[in-house]
């Protein structure tokens, strides 16, 4: 039995769930978080990677979830500039495009101008923009502007016909370091961080909850005045067979494949594809050699953690992205794919497409409090915490009010455009760095990329060379700092590097991560 009793107890080290424990922490409020597998082990290291408004939900006239969704952008770039940057999204339009849509607007389209039916009119996505360029308040970003393809790098790769595009902006985001970064500061604030710890009951006893969990076959329980359940694609489980509460709510799994190919551009811009289908894909630079596509809606059935890109989702995006590609690609040029499994709030829509990305909140006082969040996108994550917050806030008088709007994650502290300059500084304090290797340190550490490097004179001084300027100073950093345990936790989610790193070197560092908790465990 934990001799402290905690404020809340947070189910779940995906975005949401960290982004509630730090907002908590920052709070006053005491926090535990407990986490089955390693932290974004699951949705929230297989998004598609933006910080976006989602421009096709206003299709469906959720005006309000892309209104939150631009403004938080801006607050979220300000907030993390290693880890997020604006990107510019390139609208390809062509006039013989068809699309099989059955969204509200295309609904009302067609019973005003029944000779538009099946056609997105290049006015429409005008106006629809218009809308994206100033529901948020975007101070930072460039608004929407108009290309001529013809003779320009964005038109080059493109078929012919595609003359004409609208430019957008909208931002990156790496979403495995977001949650990392969030549980190391809601630490940092006083928060206990529990990840390979699995939740095996919750059970109410007069105005406490005890939370029983196991961790390497060890139980143990916890005491808390209030219960977050933000356990992704296993919330309703949670309700149900943890908790043992009964509820009508439920989500929808929705599962969203992506492929990734060498790099198909020469810019760094991306692409926003229409289907013929109705949906929409995405066409991103992605880890400087390749480009990402996705992603698929697909109901799923099963367990959330065994999703995978199944052959007919890769070979949908295939068909999907050639129907714009000059040169067009096959299964032969997918190097790498990923599937995560979204847990929309089931509000009952006829597709998955359709289903509404917007967060439930449900809070269950009749005792001890338990709020369950159902759905959510990883733009809105400090949004839906500050909600949650508010769900929650009145058992708590004496915590803190809102304070996470700008406040920086660990290694912000630096301007939105300062990339480039702590790049530049960091290779002058460490001239051994090559340009590639600072840029990959800043791009995931930002001011504290300088902390791992010390005091080293050359790259020896940074100990064993793992492979793809991968070294034992960084290891042991992810190991102390991060919460990694296993070489999977660092080349896939604290990074992408197991893209250049082959199997002998990923079992490697496995080994020597291994060798290294024993070390410590025996200390």
């Amino acid at each position: 039995m934990n001799d402290q009793t905690y404020d809340v107890f947070v189910i779940g080290g995906g975005i949401n769930g960290c982004g509630i424990a730090r907002d908590a922490a920052g709070r006053g409020l005491s926090v535990c978080l407990a986490e089955m597998g390693d932290l974004a082990g699951a949705t929230s290291s297989a998004s598609t990677k933006l910080f976006h408004g989602g421009l096709r939900y206003l299709e469906f006239f959720e005006f309000g979830l892309v209104r939150h969704a631009l403004a938080e952008r801006e607050t979220l770039l300000r907030a993390m500039p290693h880890i997020s940057w604006p990107m510019r999204f390139v609208l390809p339009l062509s006039r013989d495009m068809r699309f099989d849509s059955e969204t509200p607007t295309s609904r009302i389209l067609t019973a005003i101008m029944p000779w538009m039916k099946g056609r997105r009119p290049d006015w429409l996505i005008r106006m629809g923009l218009f809308l994206y360029d100033h529901l948020g308040g975007r101070k930072i970003l460039p608004g929407t502007s108009t290309l001529r393809l013809q003779g320009t790098p964005e038109g080059k790769g493109l078929k012919p016909k595609f003359a004409k595009a609208f430019e957008y902006s909208d931002c990156w985001v790496e979403d495995a370091r977001l949650v990392v970064l969030n549980a190391r500061d809601a630490q940092a604030r006083g928060a206990t961080i529990l990840t390979r710890t699995r939740v095996i009951s919750a059970t109410r006893e007069g105005d406490l909850w005890r939370v029983t969990v196991e961790r390497e076959g060890v139980r143990s329980d916890h005491l808390a005045r209030a219960l977050v359940n933000a356990g992704g694609p296993w919330v309703a489980d949670i309700v149900r067979n943890v908790a043992r509460q009964n509820s009508s709510e439920n989500v929808r799994l929705v599962r969203g494949s992506h492929i990734l190919t060498r790099r198909l551009f020469d810019h760094d811009k991306c692409y926003f594809f229409q289907g013929s289908d109705g949906r929409i894909i995405f066409a991103i630079p992605y880890e400087t050699d390749f480009t990402l596509i996705g992603t698929t809606d697909q109901e799923h059935h099963g367990d959330a953690t065994e999703a995978v890109c199944t052959p007919e989702e890769r070979d949908y995006l295939i068909r999907f992205i050639n129907d714009y590609l000059a040169d067009p690609i096959s299964a032969e040029d997918v190097v790498w794919t990923y599937s995560g499994v979204r847990p929309l709030y089931d509000d009952g829509a006829k597709s998955a497409t359709a289903a509404t990305r917007d967060y439930v909140l449900s809070l269950d006082d009749a005792g001890a409090p338990m709020l369950n969040v159902f759905g959510g996108k990883i733009t809105t994550y400090r949004k839906l915490a500050e909600d949650a917050l508010a769900k929650i806030a009145p058992f708590f008088p004496k915590a803190g009010g809102v304070w996470t709007a700008g406040v920086p994650l660990p290694g912000g502290e630096f301007p939105v455009d300062g990339v480039a300059r702590l790049v530049a500084d960091l290779r002058a304090t460490y001239p051994f760095l090559t340009e590639r290797w600072a840029l990959r340190l800043v791009r995931a550490y930002g001011t504290e990329a300088a902390q791992i490097m010390g005091d080293a004179q050359s790259a020896e001084d940074l100990g064993r060379d793992f492979g793809a300027t991968l070294t034992k100073a960084e290891l042991r950093w992810l190991m102390t700092r991060e919460y990694a345990q296993v070489a999977e936790d660092v080349v896939w989610r604290r990074s992408k590097l197991g893209l250049r790193l082959s199997a002998a070197q990923i079992a490697a560092i496995d080994a020597w991560m291994r060798t290294e908790r024993q070390a410590n465990a025996a200390e």
